[in-house]
């Protein structure tokens, strides 16, 4: 038996927090194929549909209570816990009190019941937004660059508070349990529907004239694949998720091949307000169409290998396209 087949095999039981995402039900396939005898127990808040039927898997939608949670903790004794249940900003995903309470409430819940009931390990997923698009960004953010995202954007304070709270207790806490923190790049793929794949599908969403900055996208599959690897070959630590190349945004809306409505910033700015309840675009993400956000990677390749990505970014552009 291979190393990796052996680290695998010690993921006996695992959580999945958000299982309704599409990234998480990726993610529970590819735990099932590597290891046909895991246990997966996938719980989200919203209404669970669509989920793989596979005997190794099984899920609940619950309230995220601390109630809910220590009992289902003491039930499964999980051994390994994937955290990828944060809650979006998209204006149609509800209120920000709402936010508040699974992301960081919720968080800190599960943080201390892993300790209590010695998990071994915590994959954490946060996102490039912590960083922000800041016209001073360092071309290739580092891990410890500061976390700027919520200084213009109120919006953004959970999604900052909940990246500081994790490494806080990860750091404190690295001696008994060992915890990954996952800062992705814009994830997309034919299954993911988040703001910048909906904003790059949509037909005449705006598009600045007057700015063109560099992004960073990394597809669906390899960011689940990225997300088991954490659990079986990372130690402790934070970890920028991205490729090596990168891709003005002007050519990845013409990779995707759906008309724009090309105007001044000033423009898109203005409708961004005026078409919210049709276009579904965070204000924040405004920013990230003037400014660059693009994250170094070194430290996730010097530990899980260079050839870690299946396909590059206008790779899963093209997929993109196609559906």
């Amino acid at each position: 038996m291979s190393d990796e087949q052996t680290k695998t095999k010690t993921m006996k039981s695992v959580l999945i927090i958000g299982i309704q995402g599409a990234l998480a039900k990726i993610t529970a396939e590819l735990l099932i194929k590597k290891n046909h005898h895991i246990k997966i127990h996938g719980v989200d808040s919203r209404e669970i549909e669509n989920v793989p039927n596979r005997s190794q898997l099984t899920y609940q939608q619950m309230k995220y209570t601390r109630t809910n949670f220590e009992k289902m903790f003491r039930e499964h004794q999980f051994d390994t816990i994937f955290h990828l249940g944060r809650l979006g900003h998209s204006p149609v995903l509800g209120n920000i009190n709402k936010r508040i309470d699974i992301n960081l409430v919720g968080t800190n819940t599960i943080l201390e019941l892993a300790q209590k009931f010695q998990c071994k390990k915590v994959v954490i997923l946060s996102t490039h937004h912590v960083y922000g698009a800041h016209a001073d960004n360092s071309m290739f953010l580092k891990e410890d660059a500061p976390l700027r995202g919520s200084f213009k954007y109120a919006e953004l304070r959970d999604v900052v508070e909940m990246d500081q709270m994790c490494t806080n207790w990860m750091w404190k806490n690295q001696n008994q349990i060992e915890t990954v923190v996952l800062r992705p790049c814009n994830i997309i793929g034919p299954q993911i529907k988040n703001s910048i794949t909906q904003f790059l599908k949509t037909s005449y969403a705006p598009l600045p004239l007057d700015y063109n900055p560099m992004f960073q996208f990394v597809h669906e599959f390899d960011m689940a694949n990225i997300i088991v690897e954490s659990a079986e070959k990372l130690k402790t630590g934070i970890y920028n998720v991205a490729g090596d190349d990168v891709i003005t945004l002007h050519e990845a809306a013409k990779i995707i091949n759906v008309k724009k409505l090309k105007v001044p910033i000033v423009i898109v700015e203005q409708l961004a307000k005026i078409l919210t309840p049709i276009w579904k675009f965070p204000h924040y993400l405004i920013d990230y169409l003037k400014y660059p956000s693009t994250l170094d990677n070194s430290e996730l390749k010097k530990n899980l290998g260079e050839d870690i990505f299946r396909f590059t970014a206008k790779e899963a552009l093209e997929l993109l396209k196609s559906h």
